[in-house]
């Protein structure tokens, strides 16, 4: 250290390693499929087990692998979607339409009356 001066650098932000005898890990590239048919990389350690879904940086999609433990995924993602109650659905469970319209034009009236709007 003695030999190289320090004036001017920032220590801590720069290193003053260099890259010579670094031996980086192999990596192969893993490709997904989103449902619009996109296809995106993602790189691996060689030795990895990639996951069978990924979700795209770039898009935001959720992708899965192009084999047989990506179908699969796929098909348990759609089902746990579909199988998910949305708040629409707990609420048709308890009351019925007709009661759900007529909630909502007496809601309506109540706020009509108070702006003084009829």
């Amino acid at each position: 250290m003695a030999d190289r001066t320090l004036r001017g650098t920032r220590i801590g932000a720069t290193s003053l390693q260099g890259e010579e005898g670094v031996e980086l890990s192999p990596r192969r590239p893993v490709e997904y499929l989103t449902d619009r048919g996109q296809r995106f990389t993602v790189m691996f350690d060689a030795d990895a087990e990639p996951p069978a879904e990924w979700v795209d940086q770039k898009s935001g999609e959720v992708g899965f692998l192009d084999d047989e433990a990506g179908r699969a995924a796929r098909a348990e993602f759609e089902e746990k979607e579909s199988s998910q109650r949305t708040p629409w659905d707990m609420l048709i469970e308890r009351r019925s339409r007709e009661e759900l319209e007529e909630l909502l034009e007496e809601r309506l009236r109540l706020l009509r009356s108070r702006r003084g709007s009829a």
